[in-house]
């Protein structure tokens, strides 16, 4: 890296350039409401060039065949941010909010570690297996399964763990033989400038291999970038409105696509569970400003026992750590942007007008005359069909609903559109499990026990995605399957 705070220039071929024109847009911090600095503002033709780049790197190098390279280059990749993550840790927090707490691990330092076994998986990958012979009419034949990288990867990513998620999709789309141009959130864009810069500098990827393009209106260079037929798959990870009008887009071309989607996650906890032990937790719903999809926003609580709850976390909501992201002991800072907050304020109002009780916050924090900040809101008596039950708010806001027993707590959990996560909580593991078994989500959390690693498939069911990031099948989302017989 350079001695900048910033990179503010766009990787296309293999070249930092400006935007068409020297077009820019400006990138806030979102706990000041102050500017960060310039962000190069991408024209249709600037996507166009990388895609064009990108297409040319697949089809006429040998990107896609030497798998040597793609580690070594990769190799370069994550030594040099392991190297630079001092440098790259404020400027994180000061474009996307989190708290500085966060870089410690997933937004920072376990993505550059978990870098490794991304790559460790497509070096030990099973590129080729044979089938055996098979006695068809007569002809024996034996057959080969290859597996191939698709194409051109169109890598479109948001600002609530930008870090991180670029680099989720740059290194197994790579490493699968791909090319790929990443078009990053416009709200958080050096969380990706940073990436080319060091790509171009201290790595030996090819030209064209990786294209970063950054504008201030993602639908009108994402609408380029998702509907060019040159461009082979598209994995997008994002809001569930926005995930259907690219699977649309894709349709046109019946091009593979990913979608890591919206969530509206459950926390079962049984009437046997250790309430003072468990419940305080759901405090954790404010990480970050509740802004994760998969962070469990309903909190079920069994009707012998609610009053009980609804107290705990009453209690813990009171002390959550909110405020200055660079202050260590802050689990939360501010949304990213005014109009995030103003989206989330509205929810808020919502759930209010509708009847449930709003027992904490519910509105802006008097004590911050700057920055897009939302109080830690608990909602309690709510109706399991109301708005702040169905919808994803992304932010601080607690949705608690009481139940009647195992099976109307399983009942409620699945009265969702979404099926990304979740979580329960029992004396008894077995019991845990067997309600854990018929929630319908993508990944869940049984007695605290986390799901989240490198190797754990994520994804969802339902309106919260298509797909899988992570693990062995998140790595296979990259490739295709080539079947080929010949005479035994």
């Amino acid at each position: 890296m350079t001695q900048t705070q910033h990179e503010s220039r766009l990787l296309v071929d293999g070249k930092l350039i400006e935007a068409e024109g020297g077009r820019t847009y400006v990138n806030v911090n979102p706990a000041t409401e102050e500017p960060i600095g310039p962000v190069p503002d991408a024209s249709p033709s600037d996507m166009d060039a990388a895609i064009g780049a990108a297409r040319r790197a697949f089809d006429e190098s040998g990107w896609s065949t030497d798998l040597d390279l793609r580690s070594r280059c990769l190799r370069q990749l994550q030594a040099a941010l392991e190297k630079n993550r001092e440098q790259l840790r404020p400027l994180i927090v000061a474009e996307a909010g989190c708290p500085i707490q966060l870089t410690y691990a997933v937004q920072q330092d376990s993505c550059i570690q978990d870098m490794l076994w991304d790559i460790g998986v497509a070096e030990s990958y099973e590129w080729e297996r044979e089938l055996g012979v098979h006695d068809f009419f007569g002809m024996k034949s034996q057959r080969i399964v290859y597996k191939e990288p698709i194409g051109v990867a169109a890598l479109v990513t948001p600002w609530n763990f930008p870090f991180m998620l670029n680099l989720s999709k740059i290194v197994p789309a790579l490493m699968a033989g791909n090319t790929a141009v990443l078009k990053p959130a416009p709200d958080t864009p050096y969380s990706a400038t940073l990436i080319a810069e060091i790509v171009a500098q201290e790595t030996d990827l090819p030209p064209g291999v990786l294209n970063i393009v950054t504008a201030s209106d993602p639908a009108e260079i994402g609408d380029v970038l998702t509907g060019d037929p040159r461009v082979d798959l598209v994995s997008f990870t994002g809001s569930t409105a926005v995930g259907k009008h690219i699977m649309q887009r894709c349709s046109e071309n019946l091009k593979k696509v990913f979608l890591e989607l919206g969530g509206k996650s459950a926390n079962i906890i049984l009437d046997d569970a250790a309430f003072e032990a468990v419940v305080p937790a759901g405090s954790m719903t404010c990480m970050h400003g509740g802004q994760g999809c998969a962070i469990t926003t309903r909190m079920l609580l069994p009707r012998s026992r609610y009053d009980e709850g609804v107290e705990l976390v009453k209690a813990a909501f009171e002390n959550v750590n909110y405020g200055d992201p660079m202050d260590m002991s802050n689990i939360m800072g501010p949304l990213v942007s005014a109009r995030q907050r103003d989206r989330v304020l509205a929810y808020i109002e919502k759930g209010k007008a509708e009847g449930a009780r709003c027992l904490v916050g519910g509105g802006r924090p008097e004590k911050f005359d700057k920055g897009y900040f939302v109080e830690p809101t608990l909602f309690a008596d709510v109706d399991p069909d109301s708005t702040i039950a169905q919808e994803e708010i992304f932010g601080p806001v607690l949705a608690v609903i009481p139940y009647e027993d195992d099976d109307d707590a399983v009942r409620i959990a699945n009265n969702s559109r979404y099926g990304l996560s979740g979580a329960v909580f029992s004396a008894s593991l077995e019991r845990s499990l067997a309600v854990a078994k018929r929630i319908r989500t993508g990944t869940l959390g049984v007695n605290g026990g986390m799901w989240f690693a490198p190797d754990s498939p994520f994804g969802g069911y339902r309106e919260s995605g298509v797909g899988r990031e992570h693990g062995v099948e998140g790595f296979e989302e990259y490739l295709e399957t080539k079947t080929i017989g010949m005479p035994a």
